[in-house]
């Protein structure tokens, strides 16, 4: 067996001393609309300095939670004081970034900040000195002249920062800051964040992706209008009590059904807890480590399924987070698709298949002589930074555009792709939201019945499939409009399977979307896969990534590299490096100066370093931190995650 348990991280001395007041006190929080109460009594604080994480499913609370704060929003009952005083008096002195992009599309970055400081009564000296340093602290000094309009998520996400910061803040409320944005945004994203709060800024974020939860001082969880948990992230694991093992075996499928059969009959009687799939292993919570391990190789060696490896590793935030809301019965169930067709899925011709695809937008080549081939029960996954090429790739799969040259054939197709027959074949859900805002959610589900040719006997039964696994039973009527982001994507998912198809095009589906939500989406991903659907499908939560059989990265539209998840971290040359120093901010910056930026990472209270070389890097990293007299709690090799391999791989290849 190969083990990589790590060891427990030191304790993290608190940010402040105890007698500093908080910079934002929260007591007894109430807020309700009418009959419903969307807050619920909350109380927390959070101290200078401190990057605090609000986490918690759609509807929460948390959103309702950042308005009052901010000052936009008067609770209904409570004492809520942030800078010493209520918050729309505070005002001010507080930078708020709503989930809705913030900015003037027909305005360039320069004129966008300056709009902002007039509003704000920057002088214009503060506003010089302000914005250059925050264009370059986001990489954007180069683009100042560039429409917002015409800048990727990411860009446009940075831009809205710069614009909060440009009246210097003392406190920033991030609402869902990275949603839509891809891995190599996010992680600079949150390292501006952790540059920001060793100055003394403040910041309250929320996020559904539960990685970069990872990297806040202290978590809140929230749910149904109530904080359930504080405390870090290191705290929060260890109160979970439980421990995580990775199962590989080429017999996933019944391995699973196995090990979850376990779970259901035995209860409390078993050391394991809790059994997931991955694209190509089985994450298995158990609450005795040694028992755990045993009862997994028992019961594999007992039905006779082969067990390729067994590794220890730690539980992450989504598990304490998924285990604590099922123990607060908050888990959907999971309801089977109702199947009204049964095709035979021995055909061993790839349901998606390109080679050499290439296409041209004037002289601007978006994608280089991509290959792909996803077959019939598979999930692969198209991976790349905003602007790789991945919509583009998609598109011209599924026949909505036009290859500028290349071979491709879909479901056995080499002809004609946008043929009827072969259209009711495929499902597609887009990056943007399809439906209708203003039909109803069961209108929007009845026109896509009919632009599918559901049968009429069969269209109430799948629409209530829908309705029943986006857990809106009763508001079927509800305009989609008003719905939140991510009960419209379980609405768009919904729509885009009701057909039964064969093969299956999802472009970023969880975006925005609460961690149980996509849980339960990927649960519904693999049920069609097993049924014989081939999906392809497009992710910048590189953790959601690991569900992929397969998968390619892409850069600047060429492919880069391509395997199971597992492969790809094997591939990742030297190693990952974990840093706990007592000057977090002070150690990142001195290693930057030596390093590539992207090899150094700020992760709350500790560093994530890529070293090429570790037998001599190591002891240099050691004696430049010791140089400059910080200290080094713990250093100690950490597993790639699929995110570091993607960043690893994507900057080396822009080299």
């Amino acid at each position: 067996m190969h083990t990589t348990s790590p060891s427990p991280h030191p304790v993290t001395p608190p940010l402040h001393h105890p007698s500093t007041p908080p910079i934002i006190q929260v007591n007894g929080l109430h807020k309700r609309y009418g009959r419903l109460s969307a807050v619920r009594g909350i109380d927390f604080s959070v101290q200078t300095g401190e990057v605090f994480g609000l986490i918690g499913p759609d509807g929460a609370g948390k959103t309702t939670t950042f308005h009052i704060l901010g000052g936009i929003m008067e609770a209904t009952s409570g004492e809520i004081q942030v800078l010493g005083q209520a918050p729309r008096k505070a005002r001010l002195g507080i930078g708020y970034l709503t989930q809705q992009f913030s900015l003037y599309l027909d305005l360039s970055i320069d004129e966008n900040l300056r709009y902002i400081a007039g509003l704000r009564s920057v002088s214009d000296r503060d506003f010089a000195e302000r914005r250059d340093k925050y264009l370059r602290l986001m990489s954007l000094e180069q683009f100042s002249d560039r429409l917002a309009g015409q800048l990727s998520g990411g860009m446009k996400q940075k831009l809205a920062l710069c614009c909060a910061l440009i009246y210097k803040p003392e406190v920033l409320l991030l609402d869902e800051p990275t949603t839509g944005v891809d891995p190599v945004s996010r992680r600079e994203f949150w390292d501006v964040l952790a540059a920001l709060a060793s100055e003394g800024v403040t910041i309250v974020v929320a996020t559904p992706y539960l990685d970069e939860a990872e990297r806040c001082n202290r978590v809140a969880l929230m749910y149904e209008g109530q904080i359930q948990q504080i405390g870090t992230p290191a705290e929060l694991k260890n109160s979970l009590g439980l421990h995580r093992l990775e199962v590989r075996t080429s017999q996933l499928q019944a391995a699973e059904k196995v090990l979850e059969a376990q779970v259901s009959e035995s209860g409390e009687a078993t050391a394991i807890r809790d059994v997931q799939t991955f694209g190509d292993r089985l994450d298995i919570l158990v609450s005795d480590i040694e028992a755990g391990e045993s009862q997994v190789r028992g019961l594999l060696r007992q039905e006779h399924l082969p067990l390729d490896s067994l590794d220890q590793t730690q539980p992450t935030l989504e598990n304490v987070f998924v285990t604590r809301l099922r123990q607060q019965g908050l888990e959907p169930p999971f309801i089977s698709f109702p199947r009204s067709i049964r095709r035979d899925r021995t055909s061993s011709e790839a349901a998606i298949y390109a080679r050499n695809l290439n296409r041209m937008f004037g002289t601007f080549q978006a994608v280089k002589n991509v290959n792909v081939e996803v077959r019939y029960g598979e999930i692969f996954g198209l991976l790349g930074a905003n602007g790789a090429g991945k919509t583009t790739t998609i598109k011209m799969l599924c026949g909505l555009l036009e290859a500028t040259s290349g071979d491709i054939a879909l479901g056995g197709e080499r002809g004609n792709l946008r043929s009827g027959n072969l259209r009711r074949r495929i499902g597609y859900m887009s990056q943007k939201f399809t439906l209708y805002d203003d039909l109803t959610i069961v209108q929007n589900l009845e026109f896509y019945a009919g632009v599918y040719s559901i049968p009429q006997r069969l269209r109430r039964e799948k629409i209530a499939w829908v309705i029943a696994i986006c857990g809106l039973e009763g508001q079927e009527n509800l305009l989609t409009g008003q719905l939140p982001g991510g009960w419209k994507q379980r609405v768009a998912f919904g729509a885009s399977v009701m057909h039964e198809p064969d093969i299956l095009f999802l472009d970023e589906p969880t975006s925005g979307v609460d961690p149980l939500a996509r849980r339960q989406f990927w649960r519904l991903i693999n049920d069609f896969a097993r049924q014989g659907t081939a999906v392809l499908v497009t992710t910048h939560y590189l953790e959601e990534a690991e569900q992929c059989n397969r998968m390619s990265f892409l850069v600047a539209g060429e492919t880069v590299i391509e395997g199971s998840p597992s492969q790809i971290k094997a591939a990742q040359p030297g190693k990952l490096i974990e840093i706990t120093p007592d000057q977090n901010q002070a150690a990142s910056n001195l290693l930057k100066q030596t390093l590539e930026p992207w090899r150094v990472s700020i992760f709350a209270d500790r560093l994530h370093v890529v070293v090429d070389n570790p037998d001599t890097e190591i002891p240099q990293l050691r004696d430049r931190l010791q140089a400059a007299n910080i200290t080094v709690h713990s250093l100690r090799s950490i597993p790639y995650s699929l995110e570091d391999a993607f960043i690893g791989t994507v900057q080396r290849s822009q080299k």
